[in-house]
Order: structure tokens, then sequence, then C-alpha cells
């Protein structure tokens, strides 16, 4: 499969945003939007019903990995005659999207009318996808800019970006006037670079700052510990692409004392979810996905409180459309819809994170991160940190110390990090390093993960 280049990709980006076609369809993305959440429960499960029908009857015909597999397992799409039946589907993986993905792209959309984008490959290599252009990269600035007015953005408001690409300049940053935007380089957050990249920041002067949680930590923790003002003006963090633990929460708010609003999404586009006005519960866009949790044998979980991992079934790309998409992030249901927004949405009750963020205990039960949970204070001696893994039940902690790390530290963290990690996991040693690098794609993971993950016996 022929893949477009970079200079092409960036292209056809500001081909997007000077096409009135594009903003056209954003409008009208957005005025859905605005109407359908205020619809009954009833009516928008009917519409997106109607929208899968519609999605698995284009599959069948125009799509030869569907054709083939519905053929196998003797699916009509008039089969379909509720939500649940989609649960015959088998379910995706990225090795099948990675294995089949030229028989994945829809025979009736010609290459002139998709785009190609690729993940950022947090669990190995990256996997390139289609999506239909413009009208899906449309539907995706419109659901995102929905979320995000929650908390007060507007289609143009200057906003500070870190999220862990190199930016065209191959320096630290790179203004984009076009789009209001100053995109930092998250490569760049050394002792060395974080005052100036900070500096330049604060002189961009955005209304918000959208970033990786972990690359937001790195320049929270420096401006704690160096007793640094908030950046003025700043209404909210936009906080994605990577899990926002509770720890770094605290952190963020302290430092920039305004809102880290979290929201779930992938490259991949197969559902999306954010926090509301009022909570921080996940609410799960209906309009744009089909989304469910399943056990380890890809039967879907309803009942709150229990763990599954997320499959999608995207609504609003049909070059290359994904059914079942196995997302490899676990969370688990909330009870109900949200009471303070009204918003007739499922929701998460929490991302546990990615499977590959998941410690293994010595009896092979996956224990997420988010239970570890640890407050900054421990780590206030500490730039950064990472657990390694690569036996069951052990763990090594990976430090970078401040010049005022010691015996104490090391003690500390220990003596409370025992109790959150027994009694099936040991942590055997803490390591002093000079430095954690990045992964690829510019994310700091806090479990470098060598094991294989699941959530139960498939």
């Amino acid at each position: 499969m022929k893949l477009p280049d970079r200079a092409a990709g960036a292209a056809a980006l500001v081909h997007r945003l000077t096409n009135p076609r594009f903003w056209r369809s954003v409008a009208r993305w957005r005025s859905f939007l605005r109407e359908s959440q205020e619809w009954p429960e009833e009516r928008l499960d009917g519409w997106q019903f109607a929208r899968l029908r519609e999605l698995v009857e284009h599959a069948g015909v125009n799509v030869p990995y569907y054709r083939e597999m519905f053929g196998a397992i003797g699916l009509e799409p008039g089969d379909l005659r509720d939500r649940s039946a989609l649960a015959a589907v088998p379910t995706m993986a990225k090795e099948d999207l990675q294995d089949h993905a030229e028989d994945l792209i829809s025979r009736v959309h010609p290459e002139a009318m998709r785009s190609y984008a690729t993940t950022g490959g947090s669990t190995g290599t990256p996997v390139g996808f289609w999506f239909d252009n413009p009208g899906s990269a449309a539907a995706e600035r419109a659901f995102i800019g929905a979320l995000w007015s929650r908390v007060g953005y507007r289609e143009g408001h200057r906003t500070a970006v870190l999220r862990g690409e190199v930016v065209a300049t191959g320096g630290p940053w790179e203004l984009r006037p076009d789009d209001a935007q100053l995109r930092v380089s998250s490569y760049h957050l050394t002792d060395e670079w974080i005052p100036r990249l900070l500096d330049r920041i604060r002189r961009f002067g955005p209304r918000f700052i959208q970033g990786y949680p972990s690359s937001l930590t790195l320049v929270a923790r420096h401006m704690v510990d160096n007793g640094e003002p908030p950046v003025a003006g700043v209404r909210a963090l936009l906080c994605g692409s990577e899990n926002l633990y509770d720890w770094q929460r605290t952190l963020l708010e302290r430092a920039f004392r305004c809102r880290p609003f979290s929201w779930y999404g992938l490259s991949e586009r197969v559902t999306l979810a954010g926090e509301c006005e009022h909570n921080r519960t996940l609410h799960v866009f209906p309009q744009y996905a089909i989304t469910e949790l399943v056990d380890a044998a890809g039967k879907p979980i309803e009942r709150p409180g229990e763990l599954g991992e997320i499959v999608g079934t995207g609504l609003t790309n049909r070059s290359m459309p994904l059914i079942r998409y196995r997302t490899q992030d676990a969370a688990t249901w909330a009870d109900g819809p949200c009471p303070s927004c009204g918003r007739p949405y499922r929701r998460l009750e929490r991302i546990e994170g990615r499977l590959h963020e998941f410690i293994v205990a010595s009896s092979g039960r996956p224990v997420s991160m988010t239970a570890i949970n640890m407050h900054t204070g421990l780590f206030d001696n500490v730039r950064q940190f990472r657990f390694v893994q690569d036996t069951p039940g052990k763990i090594v902690l990976r430090v970078v110390p401040k010049a005022s790390y010691g015996a104490a530290d090391e003690n500390r963290i220990r003596s409370e990090l025992a109790p959150k990690l027994a009694p099936d996991i040991e942590l055997v040693a803490i390591e002093p390093v000079d430095e954690i690098a990045p992964a690829p794609s510019g994310k700091q993971r806090f479990l470098d993960q060598r094991l294989p993950v699941t959530l139960g016996d498939s």
C-alpha cells in the first residue's frame, strides 16, 4: 500500500483549514451535536443504530475484509435488529488492521477521497489507516470542539500544544498563526529547555494549553520546584492521548491554577469521551461511535464497576471502517447518565490505562497504575520516575533524582509503595539514573512493561 509522506500530510492539513467545504461540514456537525445532546435517550439510540446499519451494509458490500468475514459468519446486514446484535461480529485487534490494511479500504473511496494517518505507536509499530477527506476530519474537528467548549474553548482561541511531535521547524517550537497555535516539542522538555519553552509560552499568551499529561507534568514540576507563577490567562489544560492520574491532576492544578480537562480518544477514531462542565467521569459520544467494554473473550460488559477492554465501532468514517476494534485500553462503566449536565450519554467511571500500563502480579493478575495513586509529595525530590517490569510480581523503580534526593527519600518511597503493591508485587530495587528518555511518540511512560498483559483468561 502506497503511503503519503510527511510533507503531503502537512499540505493536506493546510488545504483542509483553508477549504470552505471543510468548514461547512464542521458547521453542520456542530449544529447537529448541539441539537442531539438534548434529544431523549430513545431518539439518540435510534439515530445511532441507523448509522450502524448503514455502516455494516456499506462494509459488507464495499470492503473486502468485511465482505469475507460476514460471509464466513453468515451475517447479513438485515440481521441487525438492534445494537446488541453487533456482538456476533468478531473483535478486531491492531494486528488485524496491520495485516489486512489493504482489504479494509472501501472500494468506492478512491485515494482522492481519503487521507492517511497513523497512530502514535504507543504499543510498538505505529498503525496506519485511512479516513474520509474532508468528512471524517471535519467531524473530528467538530467533536473535539464540542468537548473543549465545555470549559470555554472556541475556535480561534490561542492554544499552546505539547503533544510529542517534532515540529516543522526542527527546533523546540513552531508558531502556526492560521490555526492560532504555538506547537512545542515534547522532545525538548529537559532541565535546559523547559525554562525557555515556558517563557515562550508565556509570551504567546494562550487561553488554553493542550498536551499529553506527561508533558504537562514535566512543565508543572519545574514551575512548582522553582516557585513560578501560573501562565497568565490560561482557562484550562486540555489533557488527552494518555491517562490522567490523580496525582498528576493535583500537580497540574497546583502549578497552573486552572482545571485539567481530560478526554479520551484514539487516532483510529473508534470512540470518543470526555469530562463535562461539572463531572470528571468521561461522557461517551454516541454520535461518534458504538462504544463497548468487553471481557477477555470479547463478551460485552454492562455492569458498572467491572473492568473491561474498550472496543469501538467508529461511525464517522467510511474509507476504512473499523468495527469492534480493540483499543487495548481498560475502563469501567459509571452508573447511569451524568446527574449534573443532563446529557443522555453513557459514562466511563475512569480509564484505568492501556494494557501495557498494568503491573503483572506474581499471581498473574493485572494491577492498574491508578491503584498505586502516587501523591506528588512522595516524589518531591525526584525529577522523573519510571517503573520497569520483566518478571511477574517484581518491579524496579528508576528515578532521576534532584540534588536534594537522599536515603530518606528512598526509604519513604519504599515504605509508602509497599502496602499499595502487596501482597504479590515486590519493589526489588530503586535505581537512580541520569535521564529517562521519552518513548518514540514523545510520551513519558511511567511503566516500561515488558510482559504480555491480559485482563483475564481468554
